[in-house]
């Protein structure tokens, strides 16, 4: 395998988000045109459904297996070979990453994708960067001070709120019956940026607040009943969020499972057989796992640094 970066992404519901990266991707690859680039999601080549209709009949899913690229900033398929003549620099069947970096480079013209290809591609992808502020939108919230005033510092974390809120369990709600993180009487006006998809998340919800936690509604007529009850899911939201934290990773004696960026490393040691087929629970198992957690460890505290 090439030397690589690969990257997930949960994009949740807000398709928006998911082609801001297609376009973020296709950006990297023209500023660093050495550089190839694939993407894909659960539904898999997501890039071929854009263009269902100008795709050669060859290309299915079965077939397009590591040939679908972006390259220079512009959309590659690596063909498959029509005839014996291109058979000697065109393998057969399914190509590895190797030899699909290679055919990018040595023949980046005959693997540029038809361009009725890229055209339906790039008219999905028009608009962008631009395009992103208007997906978003701001809305007045009632909320506790200590989330108005976190939200100044960490606008991004308005993402994760919504999620918790939305996906909100009973247990979930235990937690919010009264509010030790932000208790309601501290509530403030706040103007808060959400995209168009968060904002709908929690405004299409259908929410009463627990008694016990504080949190009351004025009457719909009210002029400010709008901001009262986003305000409400919100704080729902980030109380629910705290409440599933527990010691930092940062602080001493904190469980590595506890740093997010643990669970990547963990797979990149299995996958390069660092425990040498040792089985788990061993007692060279558990030597080699401490060892990998006090690494790691000494690593996160570098960085932190």
């Amino acid at each position: 395998m090439p030397a690589h970066i690969r990257g997930c992404t949960n994009f949740g519901d807000n398709v928006e988000d998911e082609w801001f990266i297609v376009y973020l991707i296709q950006q990297i690859t023209k500023v660093f045109p050495e550089l190839a680039a694939r993407i894909e999601d659960n539904d898999g080549e997501f890039l071929l459904i854009e263009a269902a209709e100008c795709l050669p009949k060859w290309l299915n899913p079965d077939s397009s297996t590591n040939r679908v690229f972006f390259f220079q900033g512009e959309f590659h398929i690596i063909p498959v070979p029509r005839n014996p003549a291109e058979t000697p620099w065109l393998p057969k069947g399914t190509l590895t990453i190797p030899q699909a970096v290679n055919l990018l480079s040595t023949h980046p013209e005959t693997c540029l994708a038809a361009e009725p290809i890229r055209k339906a591609l790039g008219k999905r992808l028009k608009g962008y960067p631009l395009k992103i502020q208007s997906n978003l939108h701001r809305a007045h919230c009632y909320i506790p001070a200590g989330i108005a005033a976190t939200l100044k510092l960490r606008p991004d974390l308005v993402a994760p709120a919504v999620l918790a809120f939305y996906l909100r369990d009973p247990i979930d709600l235990q937690a919010c019956r009264t509010f030790s993180t932000f208790p309601p009487e501290t509530r403030v006006m706040a103007s808060v940026t959400f995209t168009r998809c968060l904002y709908a998340q929690l405004l299409q919800q259908r929410f009463t607040a627990d008694r016990r936690s504080g949190f009351t509604l004025p009457p719909r007529s009210h002029p400010k009943f709008k901001a009262h009850e986003l305000g409400i899911k919100l704080a729902h939201g980030f109380e629910i969020m705290c409440s599933k934290c527990t010691k930092r990773s940062s602080e001493p004696g904190a469980p590595v499972c506890n740093n997010p960026l643990w669970k990547g490393f963990l797979n990149s040691l299995k996958k390069n057989d660092y425990f040498k087929g040792e089985l788990e629970g061993s007692a060279r198992y558990k030597e080699l796992m401490r060892m990998a957690e006090s690494f790691f460890q000494q690593s996160a505290a570098i960085t932190q640094r």
